[in-house]
């Protein structure tokens, strides 16, 4: 469960990183509104990766939807545009 404290609470650093692990962030507030939060590295790069798989997946769908629109390119087609023909 992720802990909530004024970013006040800052000046003793050490106390609020003691609350953060892989499984629950530190959330600081600002004038009782949510403003930062504290995660591990770990739980940084799943986000990132995370993240960059929904890109990909997004991508993926446009050129599917593009190409059922506009028509597929064959192997042959491909092959001869990367030069690959022999």
């Amino acid at each position: 469960m992720p802990a909530i404290m004024p970013i006040s609470d800052l000046r003793n650093y050490t106390d609020v990183l003691k609350e953060v692990d892989s499984s629950s962030r530190v959330y600081l507030t600002r004038n009782g509104r949510g403003a930062y939060a504290i995660m591990t590295v770990e739980e940084a790069d799943e986000l990132d990766r995370l993240r960059t798989l929904h890109n990909v997946l997004g991508n993926l769908k446009k050129a599917e939807m593009r190409s059922n629109r506009e028509g597929w390119v064959s192997d042959e087609e491909m092959q001869k545009v990367m030069g690959l023909d022999d």
